[in-house]
């Protein structure tokens, strides 16, 4: 499967069935869409275009210097707007992002971790209150004063 990179950022954002985040948020992403982008023309400059076979050839060279100044660019935008976000990261997203984990297969495993623990939680909860009308019930026999204590009404359960 073969996957081709937009020519321009806002493309990502309206192939995407959410709509842009506002404020800092949605500057933020599409300036790092942006940087994306500019990252994108910045290799295939450096390895596609031959600079010194296209001057031999008397075509125009196009110079690495404005795509490294857009790649610049967009990184000191980001970290203007990184100074407003009050935005915090968990540091365990970030290592897991630095050992190559996709953070949607880590949401995916956490929430099924959760789902995992849940029913388990519930599987105590079912067999402590059956454990709890067995006691009553045992109670009530040998306890009949404490019957109106210890039967559940209607209301409760």
């Amino acid at each position: 499967m073969t996957v081709s990179t937009p020519a321009n950022p806002e493309s990502i954002r309206s192939a995407s069935p959410s709509p842009a985040p506002s404020g800092i948020q949605g500057d933020l992403e599409l300036e790092l869409m942006g940087l994306a982008n500019a990252l994108y023309n910045l290799g295939t400059t450096v390895i596609f275009d031959s600079t010194k076979d296209a001057a031999a050839q008397g075509r125009t060279v196009k110079q690495l210097g404005p795509r490294v100044n857009d790649v610049i660019h967009h990184l000191a935008n980001i970290e203007e707007i990184g100074m407003q976000t009050r935005t915090m990261i968990p540091m365990q997203i970030l290592s897991d992002i630095d050992n190559c984990k996709n953070p949607m297969n880590v949401t995916k495993e956490r929430l099924e971790r959760a789902a995992t623990e849940n029913q388990f939680m519930n599987g105590k909860i079912a067999a402590l209150s059956s454990y709890r009308t067995l006691l009553n019930a045992e109670l009530c026999q040998h306890f009949p004063e404490l019957r109106e204590y210890l039967e559940p009404t209607s209301s409760s359960n």
